[in-house]
């Protein structure tokens, strides 16, 4: 009876919030980083003033008004972070395309300040991080300014087989700016629902499996997954090494090329990052992934529709699938439809193997890192804090999947590397590398989800939260992803996915930046109460 309350108080609330009046005209609404620097650049704005403004924004949609409970905190240092980068610019100029932009993070990448690290979790509430992630570093490095943590679906969605995405402890319920009663996905919920609703110039989010781009899908943004090594985990609250990352989830695709030239690096203290992977190279230095971008981008490219496991589950989907691939074919490329990946659905179970594996041990990692500032030790104190504290915690989904990964053995398990070399080999040299071969392709496509489900606390996600989608053959893989707004089902938002071989980040990137110059599919969110089903 409690659950049906709560879930009903959330509705209702939704329904309130939307009959109050619309939220007030935002000058800043859908800028870009861009247009940012340029205001700055002309003495139209400061960094300050654009701080200032973002965090009025996020006071009044996100704390009160359709309260989207997107931001779990704002940074208490934002402010004079953003005056000392307003000081730097008058003395020096500019640092880069970042200096001065207010940039949200989600809240299982470290920050070494006064806000916290928790993944949305009591557990971790309280804990400081010994230094700042090295992505954190390394945008502070290129001036941005570290507006605020935000919500996510709790342990990144690995807690539960019940879960509601979009719900953490420490936070509750995110809602979807386009409809208050439907899901914004996970686990960068927040990340999602924030940058859709225009609360700063862009976000991080990571991804384990689908944890950019299906929360960038169902918020109508561009959600940027990287190859695997790309970027550096260090200082990020794991699931598994072989497949979390970091990337951009913006409203444009231009803003995410800026985001992600900061964001990728080498780092000494997370191995990935300094090997070469599979298929083609990886860039040996910086590179400015902005310099892709090309409205003509799509004109001779080769590009392939995989249809096994991607069309038929969602009508909407595939109505707007279809209507992208004739506007890419109207741009200019060679479609070749259909292409089939042999292997999807084959490792499935195999990578919830692996994952389980990873997570005790990548855990326990993490939370040695944190040493006795943390007040938890071990993926074993997390489940007696979760026990502890049930009625906080755990009101209305548990913690089995935390359970089945206690049980697991070491990364020595026979069971475990077999596991892992079976789903790299069918993701990678029988999946995506071997289609694109016998094709001669550029690029695959697909929906990358349907339009978001309705959030429901008693039952968790519906099963057409899990339809399959390309983020797991990509995430498998370790192979770039990215997702543009591709149109609207009853006012909810769909995506179209770009993805292929390893390290193809700046061919993805003109690819996804062709289409979204052509069709300009990005609309606002309008805060309504639920999808318009007229």
């Amino acid at each position: 009876m409690r659950r049906l309350l709560v879930v009903a108080a959330l509705c209702a609330g939704a329904a309130v919030a939307a009959q109050s009046p619309a939220p007030a005209r935002f000058d800043l609404e859908e800028a870009t980083i861009a247009s940012l620097q340029q205001r700055m650049q002309s003495g139209q704005e400061t960094s300050r003033s654009l701080v200032d403004k973002y965090l009025a924004r996020i006071d009044a949609l996100d704390r009160s008004g359709p309260a989207l409970h997107s931001v779990l905190e704002v940074n208490p240092d934002a402010r004079a972070i953003a005056d000392q980068l307003d000081a730097e610019r008058k003395s020096r100029g500019p640092r880069g395309p970042l200096h001065g932009i207010p940039i949200l993070i989600k809240d299982n990448i470290a920050t070494a300040d006064r806000m916290m690290t928790t993944a949305g979790s009591l557990a971790l509430a309280g804990s400081k991080p010994p230094h700042d992630a090295f992505i954190v570093a390394r945008l502070r490095a290129a001036g941005a300014v570290i507006l605020g943590k935000t919500n996510l679906s709790e342990w990144a969605n690995f807690r539960s087989t019940h879960s509601t995405s979009g719900w953490s402890g420490r936070g509750g319920q995110t809602r979807n700016p386009y409809a208050l009663d439907r899901n914004p996905s996970g686990s960068s919920s927040g990340s999602g629902a924030a940058i859709a609703a225009n609360f700063a110039a862009a976000a991080v989010g990571t991804e384990t499996d689908g944890s950019i781009v299906s929360p960038s899908n169902a918020s109508g943004l561009v959600g940027f997954k990287p190859t695997l090594g790309l970027v550096s985990r260090t200082g990020i609250v794991p699931i598994a090494h072989s497949q979390d990352t970091a990337g951009p989830m913006t409203r444009t695709v231009a803003d995410a090329a800026a985001l992600l030239g900061a964001l990728a690096g080498a780092d000494p203290e997370d191995a990935a990052t300094l090997r070469r992977g599979s298929g083609r190279a990886r860039p040996t230095a910086d590179v400015d992934y902005t310099r892709s971008l090309d409205v003509n981008g799509l004109k001779g490219a080769r590009i392939g529709v995989v249809r096994n496991k991607y069309f038929g589950y969602s009508p909407a989907a595939d109505r707007i699938a279809e209507a992208a691939i004739a506007d890419m074919k109207k741009q200019g490329a060679t479609i070749v439809d259909p292409v089939t990946i042999p292997t999807l659905g084959k490792f499935d179970d195999g990578e919830f193997e692996v994952l389980l594996f990873e997570f005790k041990a990548d855990l326990n990692k993490y939370l040695t890192w944190l040493g006795a500032a943390s007040p938890v030790h071990s993926l074993k104190d997390v489940i007696a804090f979760n026990d502890a504290h049930a009625d906080q915690e755990m009101p209305y989904f548990g913690q089995e999947i935390m359970a089945m990964a206690e049980k697991k053995g070491p990364l020595t398990s026979a069971k475990y590397t077999a596991a892992l070399a079976r789903n790299r080999q069918l993701a990678r040299a029988l999946g995506i590398d071997a289609v694109m071969t016998k094709h001669k392709l550029d690029a695959l496509v697909g929906p990358t989800g349907g339009p978001a489900w309705l959030s429901d606390l008693v039952n968790g996600d519906s099963s057409f939260a899990n339809a399959s989608a390309p983020s797991t053959v990509t995430s498998v893989a370790g192979y770039p992803h990215i997702t543009v707004p591709a149109g609207l089902s009853h006012g909810l938002p769909v995506g179209i996915s770009f993805f292929g071989r390893a390290w193809s980040e700046p061919t993805l990137f003109k690819l996804a930046y062709a289409y979204e110059q052509a069709t300009k599919h990005r609309t606002p969110p309008a805060f309504a109460p639920s999808a318009d089903l007229k």
